[in-house]
């Protein structure tokens, strides 16, 4: 789409680590509401664009060392439709909103959606947080996030919209740690790669024991039925056909192409995970050759005997 796309990232605290594992629901849910209602409420002031965005987001709690990391990517066009629908209203060129501003609008919205989780008791307190359930303990608790920064990003993906899309694709079908990631496991002990951004980046090795990776990997179970990828504005479904038509029609931009038949297995695997099914999957070196496909219930004809 003309005017390009934006990679919006919000992301809560660390300080909010520990109420999510006995909270997952609430806070994950809160996070879309707060981050999209911040987007949402920017994209329609006048002195922004003044129109309705289009959002996807995917929900992202892990790091790479598989510590939790909540936050909230998201894919947003630049630009948006004027509630009427006869305008495309552009984003001036590498900027969408100024992100010291969506950061605070962004940390009020959610904290405003914490506190009435606590006065509903739908907030449930265990471990290291358990003192938290007093009522002055919570109003504490909420200042505290109050005082601090909170982290939005928002910039054109590098490399422009194509990498940029092709790179959300991915996310959803991302999770916490895929097996290619994976060294070894042995003597109890599981050694995985992680990439150290803060420092290159640069890939090394990590080692845990089995029980505290499990607990990792554990922490992004998501709850049963949880919706991780979600679309808002005018990419949200309903509607959704008719509103991109008219965005395309006001950006004078032809209808998308007509979808390609059905990807071959070894393709999307091999674009989306990035798993190689066709590499040998002990030497990483040789190629898998189909030497011949039977069909179910086909027993395979006897080799011939040439002593």
């Amino acid at each position: 789409m003309p005017g390009g796309y934006f990679h919006v990232v919000c992301t809560l605290p660390p300080a909010l680590n520990p109420l999510a594992p006995g909270n997952p629901r609430v806070l994950y849910h809160l996070l879309f509401e707060a981050a999209t209602a911040t987007l949402a409420a920017f994209g329609e002031a006048p002195r922004h664009l003044g129109g309705a965005l289009g959002i996807v987001a995917i929900l992202h709690t892990w790091g790479q060392t598989l510590e939790q990391h909540l936050h909230l990517p998201c894919g947003v066009p630049g630009g948006a439709l004027t509630r009427e629908g006869v305008r495309w209203l552009a984003a001036k060129p590498g900027v969408l909103f100024p992100v010291r501003a969506l950061a605070q609008g962004f940390r009020g919205k959610y904290l405003a959606g914490l506190q009435p989780a606590f006065d509903r008791q739908v907030l449930r307190f265990a471990g290291g947080v358990a003192g938290l359930a007093e009522p002055p303990a919570f109003p504490a608790f909420l200042a505290t996030l109050r005082s601090h920064d909170w982290v939005v990003s928002a910039q054109p993906p590098c490399g422009g919209p194509a990498p940029g899309l092709e790179s959300l694709g991915r996310d959803t079908h991302r999770v916490a740690i895929s097996n290619d990631r994976l060294v070894s496991v042995d003597a109890g002990q599981v050694r995985f790669r992680w990439k150290d951004d803060a420092r290159g980046p640069r890939v090394k090795t990590m080692s845990l024991p089995a029980e505290e990776f499990l607990r990792r990997v554990l922490l992004h179970v998501l709850p049963g039925g949880f919706v991780r990828i979600r679309h808002f504005g005018f990419l949200a479904t309903r509607g959704r056909t008719a509103k991109r038509a008219r965005c395309r029609a006001l950006l004078a931009v032809g209808p998308p192409p007509a979808p390609a038949g059905p990807e071959p297995v070894a393709t999307l695997l091999c674009r989306v995970p990035g798993v190689d099914i066709g590499q040998g999957p002990v030497c990483h070196a040789g190629r898998l050759r189909v030497v011949a496909v039977f069909r179910p219930g086909q027993l395979p004809a006897p080799a011939l005997d040439t002593s």
